[in-house]
């Protein structure tokens, strides 16, 4: 997994609440091989009309938007199933950085696992951010993880996130580098099992 230090660009206000992940990509797209890529699925039913047109009001089908990697979004983002498909999409798309109030706890999860960000503000500053962008589309952002810091023009905002999390997408590490990553702690454990209990240990064939 490629490491998540720092994250600059659009950032496009997608104002809604309660995104579920059948809205981020509709089951019916979960029948293709993720070797074809999701991104093209990408909150499909939301961003194009029933013939499959592109809504030219909707945020993400427009510039500088359409290829931001950052999102904007309310309160209870990616609620709903546990699709990993949906955190599939976003990444498909381009998309490393998901701000939000609040996510859905397995979303949030599903999310770190495949090296995107969900960054945790308060309303009032995502209300205040989803403002800003509206009103001036070309405004750039900078997503800081080790300040844990959204930052554009003289502003500055804190997010939250897990701190296991955030050392894994600093470091693009999967749940099997966590492990790895104590392994002198892991090692020098063994070590002192077996001389204060050597019971436990299978005798040599």
């Amino acid at each position: 997994m490629k490491p998540l230090v720092q994250v600059a660009g659009h950032a496009c206000p997608l104002g809604l609440a309660s995104v579920d992940t059948d809205q981020l990509i509709p089951a019916r797209f979960m029948k293709r091989p993720r070797s074809e890529g999701y991104g093209g699925f990408l909150l499909h039913d939301l961003r194009r009309d029933e013939a499959g047109a592109e809504k030219p009001d909707f945020p993400l089908n427009q510039v500088p938007w359409r290829d931001a990697p950052i999102l904007v979004a309310r309160r209870n983002f990616g609620s709903g199933s546990s699709r990993e498909a949906a955190v599939y999409a976003l990444a498909d798309h381009g998309i490393r950085v998901v701000v939000a109030p609040t996510f859905g706890d397995i979303f949030a999860s599903n999310a770190v696992k495949n090296g995107l960000l969900p960054a945790v503000i308060g309303e009032a500053e995502a209300e205040e951010l989803l403002a800003v962008l509206t009103a001036r589309p070309d405004c750039l952002m900078l997503v800081d993880l080790e300040a844990c810091t959204l930052s554009w023009d003289n502003r500055a905002v804190p997010f939250r996130i897990d701190p296991v999390w955030r050392g894994q997408l600093l470091n693009g590490w999967d749940d099997i580098d966590v492990t790895r990553s104590f392994s002198a702690d892991i090692t020098r454990f063994k070590a002192a099992t077996g001389q204060a209990r050597p019971w436990i240990w299978p005798a040599d064939a």
